[in-house]
């Protein structure tokens, strides 16, 4: 997924000379993957070093007489700054202890009523985390919008506490769900990253305070979420759909609906079910009083509460689900007469988790090669069916293939093993890069078996941050851990490959999590899907969110999915979203079994973008609704006059006349003609009386 340090290093990038040495095969004939290293040329290359800062240079001594003055100069500026930085934090403490004394009894204060509502919105942003992998409590989410809805609908909530609520809904829910980024850059990032996405929750607390007064406020609650989670996998640099609510109901029973509208509507039934849930419990408890106070007074109680719409939304739910099972469920159990394929998933491991493997392709390759050789033994051999084609992981053979034979060499031979196309991950040079700017495309080829490469898919959306960097020149001033990143460009195919004869279609990684991804493949003929990963640099947790990913996009699109990842976890994946096979993680394994080719489109791969913009529309539509019912116009409207009159007034030029004389500013005489009742200012006490005709 992530590209680790200097991966893709303009320095770093593997050549035309590089050498790719086979696997080591050691006494008892297994493949190491381990490079062996001369001691001799170890102890040549210190001897070597050493002479060279024995000889010395032709203009050493020059530079030896500068070298005094430049370290006293530093020393001094060190010296004079740490002094300054010294009074400044004495400063800042002296500061910071006084506020502490006069804020924190206000803070106390302050804090005091709004405690229950706190720690109902952590509760609320704790809960939406377990719905995800490895909980996978799917009713959590119902429950965490129920209780984030009970916080946004309290009258002491403002709009302004409604984007705080918000924020620490966000805060409580992105930092466990991603914590796993920290493994590969460390807390500081990952701590950025969680406050951007928790603008997101934020800005949907705001505008749910906004629209709470309109009639049928869980409906408008849930299109404004739907909205935000679009708005967030759009911008910042593309979006980060990381975290919608859609991708963690997995194992739920309202999975089926994703067929019907993509992430966008099952995120909408989830938020609207948990949000009408909240809005019967306000009506009943606020009806029981009313009606016992009745029944006294009167002998008669008063109707039932207002639970119509928040009941007919949640019916609509399960209607809408139960619906649409049966269809998602006859095409997971292949009823249907579509032709059937064998597929297989490789997933070769690496030496070791972590960054560190980022140096050691070589194994990587030789991992990959050696277990698809023992799928191709266990074909032979009768155990496992002969595969129509072979799935590799993302960055199988991070050595660019087209540019290095001996690469080539090792691809064709684990094709030539199994007697089948593997479509292999690896990086390429771009074309039409100038030497002092080179780049790479994220690349998946079909290598055939004699006629070698073939159909190839570049990766279209690239990760900012690990893939690339954008803004590289501001990024690298504020730190040295912008050279980390890559210099991967995206690219432009339709998104599928075709392995014999079978339009495969392809969302490599990162591209699994956006909606036009693999929808773009479907539409231009993909008939099965595919999910080459790369996970090494982090843990099972993210593997299996990412995972969960590719079980809703294989019931969204009704496509058997193939996922291969080089660590795991690696799974085949039925279009009602269960499991054909799944590999441990961090273990070499394959996976061979049969899938179905499809050709139906769904109606959320026909109107997936249409739902997803119908929503947005609706979001603004309401939120400018909700302004003219709380009168916000009016009011804007009213303080526009008042300043407006205030400048008239201030900017308006005395006449210069004195008082009672009866000419204008301009020296004009009056009209004779004008009427008095017209314009009763003229005239003074002439102003008819009432009554007068």
């Amino acid at each position: 997924m992530a590209r680790g340090i200097r991966r893709f290093d303009r320095w770093m990038r593997p050549g035309q000379d590089t050498e790719v040495i086979p696997a080591i095969k050691d006494d008892d004939d297994t493949a190491t993957g381990e490079i062996p290293v001369d001691a001799d040329d170890v102890d040549d290359q210190g001897a070597d070093l050493e002479t060279d800062l024995e000889s010395g240079h032709p203009d050493a001594a020059a530079d030896d007489d500068l070298l005094p003055s430049f370290g006293e100069r530093n020393r001094q500026i060190a010296t004079q700054l740490g002094r300054w930085l010294r009074k400044l934090g004495a400063a800042l403490l002296v500061w910071l202890g006084n506020e502490l004394r006069t804020r924190l009894p206000q803070l106390g204060k302050a804090l005091r009523p709004r405690l229950t509502r706190l720690g109902a919105t952590i509760l609320a942003g704790l809960l939406l985390c377990t719905s995800y992998p490895a909980f996978n409590w799917w009713w959590a989410a119902i429950v965490a919008f129920a209780v984030l809805a009970w916080v946004l609908t309290r009258s002491a909530t403002t709009t302004l506490g409604g984007f705080g609520y918000g924020f620490l809904f966000g805060l409580a829910f992105y930092l466990p769900l991603i914590n796993w980024i920290s493994i590969l850059v460390g807390a500081i990032p990952l701590l950025a990253l969680v406050l951007v996405c928790s603008l997101f929750p934020a800005i949907f607390g705001l505008l749910a305070v906004v629209v709470r007064q309109l009639p049928g406020w869980p409906i408008w609650f849930a299109v404004l979420w739907a909205a935000q989670e679009w708005l967030k996998s759009t911008v910042p640099f593309g979006g980060f759909p990381w975290g919608v609510v859609g991708a963690g109901q997995t194992d739920g029973p309202f999975l089926p609906l994703a067929r019907l509208g993509g992430i966008p509507l099952l995120s909408l039934a989830i938020v609207l079910v948990g949000c009408s849930a909240t809005a019967i419990a306000l009506e009943i408890v606020s009806w029981l009083p009313a009606s016992r106070q009745a029944a006294t007074s009167a002998g008669d109680s008063e109707s039932p509460p207002a639970v119509v719409l928040p009941a007919i939304c949640i019916c609509l739910v399960f209607f809408a689900t139960a619906a649409i099972w049966p269809q998602v469920r006859h095409s997971g159990t292949g009823s249907g007469n579509e032709p059937v394929v064998t597929a297989a998933v490789v997933q070769g491991n690496v030496p070791r988790l972590g960054l560190e493997f980022n140096a050691q392709r070589l194994a990587v390759l030789a991992n990959d090669v050696r277990e698809t050789r023992r799928l191709a033994d266990d074909v032979h051999a009768g155990r496992a069916p002969q595969p129509d084609f072979v799935v590799w992981p993302e960055d199988a053979s991070e050595v660019d293939p087209l540019r290095n034979p001996d690469a080539a060499e090792q691809i064709t031979v684990a094709v030539e093993a199994i007697g089948a196309p593997i479509l292999v991950g690896t990086v390429l040079d771009a074309a039409g890069r100038p030497p002092e700017a080179p780049a790479q495309t994220n690349t998946v080829i079909v290598w055939n078996p004699k006629t070698g490469p073939a159909d190839r898919h570049d990766k279209r959306i690239v990760q900012p941050f690990g893939e690339y960097l954008p803004w590289r020149g501001f990024f690298r001033q504020l730190s040295g851990l912008a050279d980390w990143a890559g210099y991967i460009v995206p690219g432009t195919g339709d998104g599928v490959v075709h392995a014999a004869g079978v339009p495969v279609g392809l969302a490599t990684c990162w591209e699994v999590i956006f909606d036009r991804a693999l929808r773009d493949s479907v539409h231009n003929g993909a008939e099965v899907l595919a999910v080459p990963a790369n996970n090494a640099n982090f843990n099972q947790t993210m593997s299996e969110q990412q995972l969960a990913f590719s079980k809703v996009r294989a019931v969204e699109l009704d496509r058997y999915t193939v996922v291969a990842s080089n660590v795991g976890i690696s799974a085949l994946i039925t279009p009602d979203g269960r499991e054909l096979g799944r590999t441990s993680f961090f273990e070499p394994e394959y996976l061979d079994n049969q899938v179905r080719r499809k050709t139906t489109l769904t109606p959320a791969a026909k109107w997936g973008p249409t739902v997803q913009g119908a929503l947005v529309v609706t979001a603004v539509a309401v939120l400018l609704a909700a302004m003219l019912h709380n009168e916000w116009f009016a009011e804007l409207n009213r303080r526009l006059s008042e300043l407006a009159k205030r400048f008239g007034s201030a900017n308006e030029k005395p006449d210069g006349d004195p008082l009672g004389n009866d000419e204008v500013a301009d020296g004009d005489d009056l009209d004779d003609t004008a009427d008095p009742v017209a314009d009763p200012d003229l005239v003074g006490d002439q102003r008819p009386e009432k009554g007068d005709t």
